[in-house]
């Protein structure tokens, strides 16, 4: 007998931000492992694409252009989805924009925008589908906050700063909703090249800075995300909630990680 098995069929599970990068793979991901995937993004031809390629590979899933911050077209998406499925078991806020800038010159407009995506957009899912998870006395919540949120960097004050409201605002809504068996947790995905960072497209040079930061000395991967989130979906992440997990390679676990490659 197997003891251990993460089984997600059956699930209906709504992912924000799915036309590329991170988003992406954590959908087709879940999709494979039997979820009813509805997956939300702004370019409608990026949709399109996934939308091909879940055809291709034989997935199931409903696909929606919505902005997270619209709060009208989000109980649109929501009500079509339980018009189709019947139930949420699953929210991953996935959804999240840059924002660079020093505090002294950063444009008003780059605040509000990191703010309104990263932090007011999750909020806005996250409440449109608590009463529903509620009814069914049971859901997943997980949100996406970043390293940024553990150590922030010089120039990243919108960023970091909307992404530790994730991490605080997950904690708060993980002890409201423990009475109805919802878990909601976040993560801090790290060094993990993506269209928002552009690591692996760094001079080679900054990319050695950035690796000597890590305890395990190499980018990580976006499935690396894709299958924490499938165990925090399961059965067997039943008793996690309120908390930040670090998927990060071990950055700056030690003050000096690149010592013991040395």
């Amino acid at each position: 007998m197997v003891e251990v098995l993460i089984d997600l069929h059956g699930m209906v599970g709504v992912v924000t931000g799915v036309g590329k990068g991170i988003g992406k793979e954590i959908i087709l991901t879940l999709a494979r492992e039997g979820v009813k995937t509805v997956g939300i993004d702004v370019f409608p031809d990026d949709l399109d694409q996934l939308a091909e390629e879940f055809k291709e590979q034989g997935l199931e899933g409903l696909f929606f252009d919505c902005d997270v911050t619209d709060s009208t077209r989000i109980s649109e998406v929501i009500r079509e989805t339980m018009q189709k499925y019947g139930r949420i078991d699953l929210l991953v806020n996935n959804a999240g924009v840059a924002g660079n800038g020093e505090v002294e010159t950063l444009a008003e407009e780059v605040w509000d925008y990191c703010h309104d995506v990263n932090l007011k957009g999750t909020f806005m899912m996250c409440q449109s589908v608590i009463p529903i998870m509620k009814k069914q006395k049971f859901g997943r919540i997980i949100n996406s906050a970043s390293f940024a949120a553990i150590i922030p960097s010089i120039g990243s004050a919108a960023y970091a700063s909307s992404k530790a409201g994730v991490k605080q605002f997950s904690r708060v809504l993980a002890g409201e909703l423990g009475p109805w068996n919802i878990t909601v947790n976040s993560y801090a995905a790290g060094m993990i090249p993506t269209t928002l960072n552009h690591f692996s497209e760094l001079p080679q040079e900054q990319q050695e800075r950035l690796l000597d930061s890590l305890t395990l000395r190499r980018w990580g991967e976006k499935k690396d995300i894709a299958q924490l989130i499938c165990f925090l979906a399961s059965d067997l992440a039943g008793y996690i909630t309120g908390t930040l997990l670090d998927v990060s390679g071990g950055k700056y676990a030690t003050q000096f990680p690149k010592a013991a490659y040395e």
